[in-house]
């Protein structure tokens, strides 16, 4: 079963939107991606998800990315990628997947420029994140683009549009 933990820091307005954008975010992704299963199996699979600001992601960039700036997500995944495929098999029935953090004015700023709401952006870095919490990345065009296509069709399950297009 998939719980999505969501922490909604102040300026991101009512907390409990964001918690069940942030849920159907990350289970958007989940369920394009070959761990679509875990969504409904015994284990208990969590995702932590924060919505902050700038300051905090600056600083968790600088520490553990060497990168002394704001950036709009972060993950920080907790399984081995070689270890995502056994995970039904937890000894304890529990295997959190990682963190996600957003940057909330970075990300305010990036919906602005794109001509899309704060929700459509915060929506699409979740589902982002939590690819690359499933050892999904973007360091070639290959990855990049294999990503990108999951990304889309998460999005697509929402009704949301393509945001590279």
């Amino acid at each position: 079963m998939l719980n999505v933990e969501t922490a909604v820091g102040p300026g991101w307005g009512d907390e409990q939107e964001w918690i069940d954008l942030a849920w159907r975010a990350v289970r958007a992704a989940l369920g394009v991606s070959p761990f679509a299963n875990l969504i409904d199996k015994q284990v208990d699979v969590e995702v932590a998800v924060k919505l902050s600001d700038d300051d905090e992601v600056q600083g968790l960039n600088a520490t553990y990315r060497g990168k002394d700036k704001p950036t709009n997500v972060l993950s920080f995944p907790m399984v081995q990628p070689d270890l995502l495929q056994s995970l039904e098999n937890s000894d304890d029935g529990e295997a959190l997947l990682g963190d996600i953090i957003l940057a909330r004015e970075t990300c305010a700023r990036e919906a602005e420029e794109k001509g899309v709401t704060m929700a459509q952006h915060a929506t699409h870095l979740i589902a982002h994140g939590t690819l690359h919490l499933l050892d999904y990345d973007h360091q070639n065009e290959a990855d990049a683009a294999r990503m990108e296509e999951l990304e889309v069709k998460a999005l697509a399950t929402l009704g949301l549009a393509n945001p590279y297009s």
